[in-house]
């Protein structure tokens, strides 16, 4: 079986408790600030779910200046589901968490990994985050 060619771009939200939510983006498609809107939805009833009582606390978002992130759409989901923004400066030369604790080792674990489809590839990224006692 000839392995599969080409990238998979996933979303992912998560808490020193853990994952919240992952999305894996279908196809060559791209995030537009509706798409990241309705994930922002999603993230709100995933978090609704695995910790509640925080949605009513307050939920801080940390994320970079992307366009995305910053669209009208975007922007305007962020407040109907009551998130704040934590501020990342832009060109900022410190690391995003998630490039030091999410990811540190995934890039390691996965090297020279050939995988048949999307769903072996998968499989093995919720295995990595599950081995990750810090997500858990």
């Amino acid at each position: 079986m000839e392995p599969m060619a080409g990238k998979v771009l996933a979303t992912i939200f998560w808490d020193t408790d853990g994952i919240l939510s992952v999305d894996y983006l279908k196809g060559n498609a791209t995030i537009t600030g509706h798409y990241y809107a309705n994930l922002l939805f999603q993230l709100r009833e995933a978090i609704k779910e695995k910790r509640r009582g925080k949605v009513t606390r307050g939920i801080l978002l940390l994320q970079d200046k992307a366009p995305v992130h910053r669209s009208k759409v975007a922007v305007a989901a962020t407040r109907a589901c009551g998130f704040g923004l934590l501020n990342h400066p832009p060109y900022s030369p410190d690391l995003a968490p998630s490039d030091y604790l999410l990811f540190g080792n995934l890039k390691q674990h996965l090297r020279k990994t050939r995988f048949r489809d999307e769903n072996e590839l998968r499989s093995a990224l919720e295995s990595y985050f599950d081995s990750c006692a810090y997500v858990r």
